[in-house]
């Protein structure tokens, strides 16, 4: 794979990479799917780095969202690129779903484990209810208006401990540390001219990089089963239902109508038929699990 463009410290060089990195266009769905077929049957470095280069403002914008921890920005959009790699290496094509939506996951967890290692408070024993106190503990000061330095309220303190299920001494050290990196306060300089304060980049509505795998796992699970269910459908349901419930972009009732010769009402009623088969595939599927599951614990 060729070399990606390199990241500068500072204002500056970020600025540079993040101007450089626009240049890279977005991939059309079908270019993606051929480039992602390319790969995974050729190994063919050039298709992998079309795919990871058009990627590279998802990552940037990823990572903006871990600024609050007082990492170089820099590094933290490198672990990200590192995520996105590993992502492109995994992703499967024929299951119908975009890069992007499945390299997220990839991204955020190589993020969240740089900022477990880099943070000498965080050790590798550390419980999975601390790294999640760790991750939100200022997400959840933030909803409740203990956003001043110093310690924390008494009832804060319980609030947070009851809500991360950790204990109150374990809400009140870690937020003396985390006070003692930077002020949420203080002004930083954003990118492109724009100002704020640390607190607006702070991490928001992100799992624990524990979580993040779990719920991978269960969408991986997900994926296998919609896979196999969409086996149910003629090809005309298929693509039907592939463009009206799968596609991100999806195609319009007209369009399909047109394709296919037929009234949209038509293409309507097949959509809703196809749906439900899809449905009942999937019961079906996720119950034969459950069943295999269960004969497995006896």
């Amino acid at each position: 794979m060729a070399q990606l463009p390199s990241i500068v410290s500072g204002e500056g060089g970020l600025s540079r990479y993040l101007e450089e990195i626009r240049r890279f266009p977005m991939l059309q769905p079908q270019e993606e799917y051929m480039l992602a077929k390319r790969y995974a049957e050729h190994q063919d470095a050039k298709a992998a780095h079309k795919l990871v280069t058009s990627h590279l403002r998802l990552v940037a914008k990823i990572a903006m969202g871990y600024r609050g921890y007082g990492l170089p920005i820099g590094e933290v959009i490198s672990e990200g690129n590192v995520g996105l790699m590993q992502a492109v290496k995994k992703f499967e094509p024929e299951r119908g779903f975009r890069l992007a939506t499945y390299a997220m996951w990839w991204i955020k967890a190589s993020i969240q484990e740089y900022i477990l290692r880099s943070w000498s408070l965080v050790k590798m024993g550390t419980t999975a209810n601390q790294k999640r106190l760790f991750f939100n503990l200022r997400k959840l000061k933030g909803k409740i208006q203990a956003l001043d330095e110093g310690d924390l309220k008494p009832h804060q303190v319980t609030e947070i401990a009851t809500k991360l299920n950790v204990s109150e001494a374990e809400v009140v050290s870690m937020n003396r540390r985390l006070s003692g990196d930077a002020s949420l306060n203080a002004p930083i300089r954003a990118t492109e001219g724009e100002s704020g304060e640390w607190q607006d980049w702070l991490v928001d509505d992100h799992d624990s990089a524990e979580e993040i795998l779990v719920e991978q796992d269960e969408l991986d699970n997900r994926r296998r089963m919609l896979a196999g269910a969409l086996n149910v459908l003629n090809e005309r349901e298929k693509r039907i239902f592939e463009a009206r419930r799968l596609s991100e972009e999806p195609v319009t009732l007209e369009e399909l109508s047109a394709e296919f010769d037929i009234s949209r009402e038509r293409v309507r009623q097949i959509e809703v038929r196809a749906f439900e088969k899809v449905q009942q595939a999937v019961m079906a599927a996720a119950q034969k699990q459950a069943s295999a599951l269960r004969t497995i614990d006896a």
